[in-house]
């Protein structure tokens, strides 16, 4: 065909020259892959980079003297003990390298077991506890009980030692150690946050009773300790615990007296939250709880006695809450009379009750009810935020945490002009425009000013303002 076209000696020169042109590009391609071999493929092995590395090797050829500075410096690194160490010491101060499991493992030696057929004891047994702590108050006037005939509280709550499994757990359990600060400065209480666990054989929902022991003889001028799970969220930041109507009681826990006392339903009342007075009593009644608590047989036994003994209890070890529902129906006339079963406002409620209905709430009623229009306690039962998740269920219990938690902060962030933009998300917006008399705008459901931390029989001192005629 070409040589009809351009004749028989015109197509030899062609097919020569197209010879030659594959002969040039092969001698090209060896070139580069010569090049590439000796230079490197540069940074990021990109035909930019090879063109660069390549201009600088023709140009500028005393670079060769001293030989690539990359590879030398990789080689330096991998024979330089010094620069072993420095990558090493680099590696520990990355995040992503830090193996978190390690560090919460626990290098000391390993208490000593118990002896199972011993029953289990805390420590020694206290049988005059009212006489020494009313010694101890009539010697530290200044530690009194009682402030402004309200008594002093000590809300107590912890999470375990460990890092949480999941990678957000650990954020909410501090939304819910700030929701739980939040309470406790507008009411004038006091907080204890624990991360230990004191006794090995009492862990899980057992970690709670060495610790609050501990406390109530640690702290005499407490008058009431307030336990609170770690998953449980106030809702309700103005709500006050009428404390007047616990007077003649030790123990309130939200319940009701015919699902304990009459039913034995093992969800007749829950230790979420519960309020347990500083005295003899509460020693004792704690010294009848623990017992069931040691891990291991001992609680695997009382567990199948509660799941035969309290309605609609499923199969599984013994909890601190079918222990006290067992104690309490079962020897009601040794406990009963001082225990009281709050349900007039919840002290604790089931998430999956009301979380949906909070915008309602906002809507039709008003803070400071404390009940099922203005819930003062949500607790998320089953949520276990620390734990591994990946099914739905573990998802909703995660949003609704953050609706319950913006839903009890917009409360507080609002005394300040502020409130989040949803109960879904954490941005806020302003709400009231500044002023520059801050004062004199009104503190409407009196969260900063609040009546019950008001401090009488005090005379304020004239702060003595230094001017300029007095100079």
């Amino acid at each position: 065909m070409i040589e009809r076209c351009l004749g028989a000696q015109r197509s030899r020169k062609f097919h020569r020259a197209l010879r030659q042109c594959k002969v040039t590009a092969l001698c090209l391609v060896l070139t580069v892959v010569v090049l590439r071999g000796i230079i490197g493929a540069g940074e990021f092995g990109t035909p930019e980079k090879d063109f660069y590395e390549i201009r600088n090797r023709l140009y500028f050829p005393s670079r060769k003297r001293g030989g690539d500075p990359h590879r030398v410096l990789e080689e330096r690194r991998a024979t330089s003990p010094s620069f072993a160490t420095h990558d090493r010491n680099h590696n520990k101060n990355n995040y992503d390298e830090f193996n978190v499991k390690m560090s919460m493992e626990d290098n000391g030696e390993d208490d000593e077991k118990p002896d199972p057929n011993e029953p289990y004891s805390r420590g020694p047994k206290i049988s005059n506890w009212d006489a020494q702590r009313a010694q101890w108050l009539n010697e530290n006037p200044d530690f009194a009980n009682f402030i402004n005939k309200k008594p002093r509280v000590l809300l107590v709550t912890g999470s375990s030692p460990k890092a949480c499994e999941n990678p957000v757990g650990d954020h909410y359990l501090l939304k819910s150690i700030k929701n739980k600060i939040d309470y406790c400065r507008v009411h004038g209480l006091e907080i204890f946050y624990s991360m230990a666990l004191l006794d090995a054989e009492m862990a899980g929902f057992w970690a709670k009773l060495p610790l609050i022991r501990n406390l109530l003889l640690g702290h005499p001028e407490v008058e009431f300790l307030w336990w609170m799970d770690s998953d449980a969220m106030f809702t309700d930041m103005t709500f006050e615990v009428p404390w007047e109507r616990y007077k003649d009681y030790n123990l309130v826990m939200h319940g009701w007296n015919e699902m304990v006392y009459d039913q034995k339903n093992w969800i007749g009342l829950n230790t979420g939250s519960f309020l347990l007075r500083n005295c003899q009593w509460s020693l004792d009644i704690l010294d009848a709880w623990a017992p069931m608590g040691p891990k291991g047989k001992v609680r695997d036994d009382a567990g199948k006695k509660f799941t035969k003994e309290l309605k609609d209890r499923p199969a599984f070890e013994a909890d601190d809450q079918s222990t006290m529902v067992y104690l309490l129906a079962t020897e009601r006339d040794k406990w009963g009379d001082k225990v009281y079963l709050e349900s007039e406002y919840y002290l604790l409620v089931n998430w999956a009750i009301l979380v949906d209905r909070y915008e309602e709430m906002i809507e039709k009623y008003r803070m400071g009810l404390g009940d099922h229009r203005w819930p003062l306690v949500t607790h998320f039962v089953g949520c276990k935020p620390c734990a591994k998740f990946g099914d739905n269920l573990a998802e909703r219990c995660l949003r609704q945490m953050d609706r319950a938690f913006n839903f009890g902060d917009n409360q507080i962030l609002r005394t300040y002009g502020f409130t989040h933009k949803s109960l879904a998300g954490g941005r806020v917006k302003r709400v009231r425009n500044e002023t520059r008399n801050p004062l004199e705008v009104k503190d409407k459901v009196r969260l900063l000013s609040p009546p019950y931390k008001a401090v009488k029989n005090f005379e304020p001192v004239q702060s003595q303002v230094r001017t300029m005629d007095t100079a």
